[in-house]
């Protein structure tokens, strides 16, 4: 089984390359560009328009239901050959969330508090927005597991930016 690998708009195309991944989500402000790289064809990259936000607020997209939809879709489609990239701007909170909520979607026997933990450990920056997770736990039927399990790890270290990690969907 293939891994998921998070990284920032910055680090993406290197997180890339160096994993040969073959698949990408991008989690970030609807007007920012972001270019794909060669060697990503272009259904296998998923770019949802979405500003880092916890709740509605004027004049910004918040994460939605469509959006959400949008992912887990684009997860079961993942064949798993290779790994899947996942990025937002910074790599610490919609992309972190969105890895977390794919591998609990893709492997629902895993246990939401170990793999909070485990990618608190892995990226100890990661804030992962609580919007995202707590329409994912429902969507998912996981009675409110993973947002306690992301609410026990708290807010992440200070950082500008994450540095890529990987999240394996096993523990």
């Amino acid at each position: 089984m293939s891994y998921l690998v998070v990284s920032s708009l910055a680090d993406l195309h290197a997180t890339v390359a160096a994993h040969d991944a073959a698949d990408v989500v991008t989690l970030i402000n609807a007007d920012t560009v972001v270019e794909r790289p060669s060697t990503i064809a272009p259904e296998r990259h998923l770019f949802l328009g979405m500003n880092d936000i916890a709740a509605p607020a004027e004049g910004l997209t918040h994460p939605a239901e469509h959006h959400l939809d949008r992912l887990l879709e684009f997860g079961r489609r993942w064949d798993r050959d290779k790994p899947l990239a996942v990025h937002c701007w910074a790599g610490i909170s919609r992309s972190t969330a969105a890895a977390y909520i794919l591998a609990i979607a893709i492997n629902p026997h895993l246990d939401e508090e170990a793999l909070a933990q485990e990618l608190r450990r892995r990226a100890p920056s990661a804030t992962p927005n609580p919007l995202l997770v707590s329409m994912a736990d429902e969507k998912l039927g996981r009675g409110g597991r993973m947002v306690s399990a992301i609410a026990a790890i708290g807010r992440g270290a200070d950082a500008f930016s994450g540095t890529p990690f990987i999240l394996p969907l096993t523990l």
